[in-house]
């Protein structure tokens, strides 16, 4: 037996993290794999526009609201399991289960792997899709392989994580609503040992060499500490933490053109600033937040008497200040972008996924 409610106009802004955005035409929350199925297939039989959504953490929602059906995945199984082929420990979550559940009923359980993203919001089913990653680790470095509804067929699958595309913020998942993820599995790590500390800050944090390892359940609590310090842990009560965590992905900009910026930003801050910036496969990764106040956008920005500011902590997250409308946030957002363009000829791009909407 499915497990469904159906509730009409219900405005989506309270099922976000960012808590704005007007009404679907019907709201569903689906508390199983087969109601998710048998919901979505039933609206695409009759064209009607679907949203999925899970926890709300990477959704900016227009205020008009979307005119169809909004999915919700509520789903909560959790299981535990040992590879035949590898005999590695994995766990297998529905994608309705929040995130930083899973990763703290994984180290409870003792393992380690998913530590160093403690805190992150949001649903399990919307790691893959974004390849979330934070501290030094990506889902592409656990991920053991993903379940998805194929919308053209109307069937469950299973697909491994050399066929999603995975790179930096995204996959073949994003953008695209043929496949739904409604199952993912990861790869764990037994006796609580913790990925490889490749994250500076992080790793200093819990007194080990870069690419050391430590104790899953002291990183996470380390981990999460850093977040709550960069308003990047949710809490009701605090309006930095009203957002959709970091906006802008950081600018990855071609070998070729990164001297130019780089002679940009020498131009505008001076020769003896030091830039960071990362290795990418197709170019230079360069630092948004680093971008976004250096082009005069501090922490705050525009001021205490704006609905929307930056977060006072963390320059890449644009938060509601408790009464925002979404244009009012993609207003800013647009300030910022064309701010950074101007100022160093970077254009930065949204990291949520926009719907109805656009900046």
């Amino acid at each position: 037996m499915t497990e469904t409610s159906l509730q009409p106009g219900v405005p989506l802004a309270g099922l976000t993290t960012l808590r704005v955005g007007g009404p679907a035409r019907a709201l569903l929350r689906c508390q199983d794999t087969r109601s998710v199925v048998e919901e979505i297939l039933a609206a695409d039989a009759t064209s009607e526009p679907v949203l999925v959504m899970g926890g709300g953490s990477n959704l900016v929602i227009a205020d008009a609201g979307f005119g169809g059906t909004a999915i919700r995945i509520e789903s909560s199984r959790i299981e535990f399991g040992t590879g035949r082929e590898s005999g590695r420990a994995h766990v297998t979550a529905d994608a309705g289960v929040t995130w930083d559940d899973l990763v703290a009923t994984t180290v409870e359980a003792g393992f380690g792997g998913l530590e160093c993203l403690s805190g992150i919001p949001g649903s399990t089913g919307a790691t893959p899709v974004q390849n979330v990653g934070a501290y030094g680790v990506e889902v592409a470095d656990v991920l053991r392989e993903v379940q998805v509804l194929d919308r053209r067929s109307g069937t469950l699958r299973w697909v491994a994580p050399g066929e999603l595309g995975l790179a930096y913020r995204t996959s073949r998942l994003k953008h695209r609503d043929e496949m739904v993820v409604v199952a993912v599995s990861f790869w764990l790590n037994d006796h609580r040992a913790s990925q490889p500390l490749r994250y500076r800050e992080l790793s200093a944090e819990m007194g080990v060499e870069p690419g050391g390892r430590a104790d899953a359940s002291a990183v996470r609590e380390a981990v999460l500490a850093l977040r709550a310090g960069k308003g990047m842990v949710l809490d009701p009560d605090d309006h930095d933490t009203w957002s959709a965590g970091s906006f802008f992905t950081n600018p990855i900009v071609g070998s070729d053109d990164a001297p130019a910026i780089l002679d940009r930003i020498a131009a505008r801050l001076g020769p003896e600033v030091a830039v960071p910036t990362y290795p990418a496969p197709d170019g230079v990764k360069f630092s948004a937040g680093w971008l976004i106040e250096r082009a005069g956008y501090a922490k705050g920005y525009p001021g205490p008497h704006s609905p929307v500011r930056l977060s006072t902590k963390h320059t890449l997250a644009l938060t509601n200040r408790g009464g925002a409308s979404t244009e009012e946030l993609l207003s800013l957002a647009r300030d910022v972008r064309d701010g950074v363009a101007d100022t160093f000829g970077v254009t930065l791009h949204p990291e949520p996924v926009l719907v109805t909407c656009a900046l």
